[in-house]
């Protein structure tokens, strides 16, 4: 397993450790599944983003 240092104020180290505990599960894996749940978002408003004429073009596009 690699690891790697962030820096936190205190207040959020507390509340993360809270978290875990309510998770049954350890600080890392809750920030890990808050990365997760972070990128889920973005990806979720990335396909809510209408395409581009350029991308309905393509999508339409007969193959042969």
């Amino acid at each position: 397993m690699q690891s790697t240092s962030v820096r936190i104020d205190a207040k959020t180290h507390e509340d993360l450790k809270r978290l875990a505990v309510e998770l049954h599960t350890t600080v890392g894996n809750t920030v890990a599944l808050a990365v997760r749940a972070l990128r889920q978002d973005r990806a979720g408003a990335d396909l809510a983003t209408a395409l581009t004429d350029e991308e309905v073009s393509w999508l339409d596009a007969q193959l042969g």
